[in-house]
């Protein structure tokens, strides 16, 4: 073999090997990096990275926003046959998918668990829940209105809000929904604002959806009730 051959191909190995080194760092470079919360959410960024055990705050979450949904599905359930506008009806429609799909999530993450799932009232019965987590008791058997869960309407308020029709059930649907929804809100802030708690990921991503989702719902229905003509069709 001629010098120059020897040359020419001992410069292709090494031009090989380094192409391969190149290759290795980059990969490296470009490995995937743990999960973080996504920016801009609205609920403060919990870890994501490992295998956070959950805790009996976020099993409390998931039990009592079962129960808090399905209030809210009972409410968007009369807007068909309460004579409510189309604005309402494709409102209520939503919330409708959004929270029976939210109410599966968490009973699965119970189950999965080995926790006591809740079934949803359908009568749409108001329930409350202790600061301490001991469960559920109806306001029938509670000395204090404050016992509700954050937002959950009263039973006088579920009867009036059955007894419109029309243009007062949109008044009053949009007026008990935002009350509905502001609750929901503060109970997932509470969860964040509770030490270890949401950093269990399906528990973190179900509680900043509701958070976001809602907050966003609130702000549609403000503008919603603002649109709506006077009470007493004053201009």
């Amino acid at each position: 073999m001629t010098p120059l051959s020897r040359f020419t191909i001992t410069g292709l190995l090494a031009a090989s090997a380094a192409g391969a080194c190149s290759q290795a760092g980059s990969g490296s470079r470009n490995s995937p990096e743990p999960a973080a919360a996504p920016a801009g959410q609205a609920a403060p960024a919990k870890p994501r990275a490992g295998n956070y055990p959950y805790t009996q705050a976020d099993v409390r979450f998931m039990s009592h926003m079962i129960d808090h949904h399905a209030q809210a599905l009972v409410m968007a359930g009369w807007a068909a046959s309460h004579g409510a506008s189309p604005s309402i009806r494709t409102l209520a429609a939503r919330i409708i998918n959004g929270q029976q799909d939210e109410i599966a999530t968490m009973q699965r993450w119970l189950r999965d668990r080995g926790q006591a799932v809740p079934q949803p009232d359908t009568a749409g019965n108001p329930m409350s829940n202790h600061s301490t987590g001991q469960g559920h008791e109806h306001p029938s058997t509670s000395s204090a209105t404050e016992m509700l869960m954050p937002g959950m309407l009263t039973e006088v308020q579920m009867r009036e809000l059955d007894q419109a029709r029309g243009s007062d059930f949109d008044r009053l649907f949009l007026t008990y929904m935002i009350q509905h929804h502001k609750g929901a809100v503060t109970m997932v802030n509470e969860l964040f604002g509770t030490q270890g708690a949401a950093r269990e990921e399906t528990t973190f991503k179900l509680a900043n959806d509701v958070s976001v989702d809602q907050t966003t719902e609130i702000a549609r229905m403000q503008r919603m009730l603002e649109a709506l003509p006077s009470q007493h069709g004053s201009p």
